[in-house]
This record gives structure tokens, C-alpha cells and sequence, in this order.
């Protein structure tokens, strides 16, 4: 058996902490390890690791691949160069899964960002899945309502299968008043997200279903690299695997799911899931609070003090502060929207990035000038690069920095400094075991990540 991971999209209703460059698969919600990660080891319950395979966007790659090298030593990680939505991104993987085997495996599709402790139970469930997905059918896994949902798609199903049933339909996310009646209608399932396959299934559906993807599949060749290029992707549909596929297929199946399950798509699921005190409150991060009920308050950088609050939710970043309902939190993804339309960063990137060397934070912005304060991890070192558009100023804070400037290097510690021109190629390098903390002061018009050129780098970003 393969394992399929997304690990792309922008956890938009988990807005402030969830951004679209950092988004809530990569971040550490409940645990010590990312709803990625436990995604990763939740899988190598079912297989060996080097068959999990991961497909994520070109600008989640390298965090994608950071947290998974913790993990594992040579991670395989597909890179779209655009978001095309689920089914190009499942067609392309599976193609890469049988053309590097050789063979039609069974490959299980799992979302990124879902909460599943029951490990075992959830072992028991793919184990039923691959013997409906060895007879050819396309297995989903659904999820028993326990109560009338409105924000999940639903599956409605018919006959009984071996350890599963023929899946009739599927519908989308519906008004209160029909969720109660698929409630207690007792053939619906919540829609995981989950499926399973063998890839030869997969192929066959897709050239029935939805034949531009499969022409358009057939011109990518991963027999010697894993590039997925532009031009070519670029054609590709923007269209989710239940619109091209699994909507019109009529081999798809149905397995319940035996485990726990949680998407954590708000902060009401965020709250449902964690601890709570005596109250019914959920408090994370450095909050004071004095006689409120039912609350969940999380402060990530600030004290946060709160009195009498009632069913509220209020997140504080860095750079933003959501307060709103508990009930309301789905409308969050509003907010979101609201921001991307205005061009505003803070639904894109918070002050602070991380990133495979480390992480820098924004400390102060202008017009013509940025400042950042750099933390580079022992051992790790910054791309070789140049910027077209700005010059920078370096400050070594703490530590000591090796700086590589037009080939020439230079050995910095606490105090020095050093300009870098205009297109002057240059790199900083932490090759020591202390961290390097630097401040950097950029000048130039405009000031944006996507200013770099890159010429060498350690975690495959050229």
C-alpha cells in the first residue's frame, strides 16, 4: 500500500493563526508535532514510510519538507506550481506512485489537517478499505453524524457491501433543517475527505470522467525527476476529486470510519476537542481571566485578560486579534476572504516565518525600508542568492555568522556588520552549534519575499 498526503490549502477559518503561507496542517495545535506530522506517523501504521508520498504547493514546499525531514530521513515531497484544486494534484500522484513502483499499488488519500488519535482503530478501518479497493472500487471513508452538521458535505449510501456499503450520493453541505433529516434518515455519512484506491481504478475513472485530466496526465514523466512543470500543470482543471470523479463514478464505496475524527476546520472544533476547566473554558498561552464560561481565549505573544465572557472565542496573534462567538467561528473564513481582496498580508504571512533554516521575524515596515531580525539554526544557512530590487544591512545580534559575499567569506560575530549591494550574490551561514540572531535592515522598492534569486541551496528551493 502507497499513502497520498494534501498537504496543501490555507485553513482559512482558523484565521488569525492560520495564514496562507503558514497554514494549519504545519502548525502545532493540540500536541508536540503538526497536524502534518501526526498525519505522516498516523500513516506508518499502514505502511513503510518511504511510500508516503506528500503533494503540496510551490510555496508550502519547503516548511512541507522541513517537517517532515524530522521525521523521516529523505521525505517525497511533489510540488504544484499552482493550485488546481484536489483531483489533477491525486491523478499526478498516483502517477508518480506507479511509475516510480512499477506496479498498481493500493494507495490510501488522506487530508493534511485532520485530528485521528485512535491509531489502531484507524488501521482496522484502511485494512476493510483496501479489500473493497482490490475489487475496484473507489473507497471513501464516512464519518457517523452524531448531530445535524451544516459545514460538512454529506455521503447518502444504499446496499450493503463487505464491510461497507454502495454509495448513492453525494450532497452538499446542507441547510439546518435537511442535516436533521440525513441525520435521522440513518444512510448518511460525513463526508472525511479519506479515499482509497488501486491506481489502475483511479485511471480508469478518470479518462471516463473527466478525460482532459487524463490526456493531459499522460504528457508527465516522472521516471527520472519529480518536477511537476508549469506549462503543463498550467492546463490542468481547477476541480476537486468528488466533482471530476467521485460524483459521477458509479464504483464508489463506502467504509465507515471505527476512529475518532476531528477536520478541526474552526475554532469550535478546536475547543471541542481540547481540555477544559471547571467552566467549560479552554484558555492557551499567557491569558488572566476572571469569572467566564464556555469560552476558548488563546494568546499567542500578548497577555490576554478577559471577565465574564460567555460561548466567545477571541485569538491573538502577533499582528491580529479575532473575537467573535463561539457559534459564529465559520464565518471566520469571511474575514479571511475580506483581507485577501484588500491586498492585506495579514492573511497571508504572520511577523514571524519559519523557515527550513530558522525563522525571521518583521519588526518594523515603511515606505522604502523593512526590518527583520534573522534567527538562523546551528548548522543551517540561508539559499545563495542576489535581489534586484533592494539592498540590505546586517547587524550580528548574537553568535557567530559566516557571510559569503560576491565569493569572498567573511567570519561576523556579535556587533559587526556588513552591507550587501544591490544583485551582489550573497548568503548567510550559521555553520557553528550556537544560534545566530541578526538584524537586517532592507532598502529598495518593493520590499517582497518573491525578490529573490536563488543559485544554491541546501533544501532544494533553486
Amino acid at each position: 500500500m502507497y499513502g497520498i498526503i494534501l498537504a496543501g490549502g490555507s485553513g482559512s477559518r482558523l484565521w488569525p493563526l492560520s495564514r496562507e503561507l503558514y497554514p494549519k496542517q504545519l502548525l502545532n495545535l493540540n500536541s508536540d508535532k503538526s497536524l502534518l506530522q501526526a498525519t505522516f506517523e498516523r500513516l506508518k501504521t499502514c505502511m513503510s514510510e518511504d511510500k508516503i508520498i506528500s503533494i503540496t504547493n510551490t510555496k508550502h514546499s519547503s516548511n512541507v519538507r522541513m517537517q517532515l525531514s524530522e521525521l523521516t530521513e529523505n521525505p517525497v515531497v511533489l510540488s504544484e506550481p499552482v493550485a488546481k484544486n484536489t483531483a489533477p494534484a491525486i491523478v499526478l500522484a498516483a502517477k508518480y506512485i506507479m511509475q516510480k513502483s512499477n506496479s498498481d499499488p493500493v494507495i490510501i488519500v488522506v487530508p493534511s489537517d485532520h485530528l485521528i488519535q485512535d491509531k489502531d482503530k484507524f488501521l482496522s478501518t484502511v485494512k476493510k478499505g483496501e479489500k473493497l479497493a482490490e475489487k475496484g472500487y473507489i473507497v471513501t471513508f464516512g464519518i457517523t453524524p452524531d448531530y445535524p452538521e451544516t459545514g460538512y458535505g454529506y455521503i447518502n449510501t444504499s446496499e450493503k457491501l463487505d464491510d461497507g456499503f454502495k454509495v448513492k450520493e453525494f450532497v452538499e453541505k446542507p441547510d439546518i433543517e435537511t442535516a436533521k433529516k440525513y441525520l435521522h434518515a440513518g444512510t448518511y455519512f460525513w463526508n472525511s475527505g479519506i479515499f482509497m484506491f488501486k491506481a489502475s481504478t483511479l485511471f480508469e475513472e478518470t479518462t471516463k470522467h473527466a478525460p482532459e485530466i487524463a490526456k493531459l496526465a499522460e504528457k508527465f514523466d516522472f521516471s527520472n525527476s519529480s518536477e511537476i512543470p508549469f506549462i503543463e500543470f498550467d492546463k490542468m482543471p481547477s476541480i476537486s476529486i468528488d466533482y471530476a470523479i467521485m460524483e459521477k463514478s458509479d464504483k464508489i464505496a463506502l467504509v465507515k470510519l471505527e476512529s475518532d475524527w476531528n477536520d478541526l476546520g474552526s475554532w469550535q472544533s478546536i475547543y471541542d476537542v481540547s481540555q477544559k476547566d471547571e467552566h467549560g473554558n479552554v484558555f492557551i498561552g499567557h491569558v488572566l481571566d476572571k469569572e467566564s464560561k464556555n469560552s476558548f481565549v488563546y494568546a499567542s505573544s500578548k497577555l490576554v485578560a478577559t471577565i465574564g465572557l460567555e460561548d466567545t472565542v477571541i485569538v491573538e496573534t502577533e499582528d491580529a486579534i479575532l473575537a467573535c462567538k463561539k457559534d459564529r467561528t465559520q464565518d471566520v473564513k469571511y474575514i479571511f476572504d475580506t483581507l485577501k481582496k484588500q491586498n492585506d498580508n495579514t492573511h497571508l504571512v504572520h511577523k514571524t516565518v519559519y523557515r527550513p533554516w530558522g525563522f525571521y521575524t518583521v519588526i518594523a515596515q515603511g515606505d522604502g525600508f523593512l526590518t527583520k531580525i534573522i534567527h538562523v539554526n546551528p548548522g543551517q544557512k540561508l539559499s545563495v542568492q542576489s535581489h534586484n530590487f533592494r539592498s540590505e544591512h546586517w547587524v550580528i545580534l548574537s553568535g557567530t555568522a559566516k557571510v559569503v559575499l560576491e565569493g569572498k567569506e567573511l567570519i561576523l560575530s556579535s556587533g559587526h556588520s556588513v552591507d550587501i549591494p544591490l544583485k551582489a550574490i550573497h548568503s548567510l551561514q550559521n555553520p557553528y552549534s550556537e544560534d545566530v540572531e541578526v538584524i537586517e535592515v532592507q532598502k529598495g522598492d518593493p520590499l517582497i519575499e518573491e525578490d529573490i534569486i536563488r543559485y544554491e541551496d541546501m533544501y532544494g528551493r533553486v
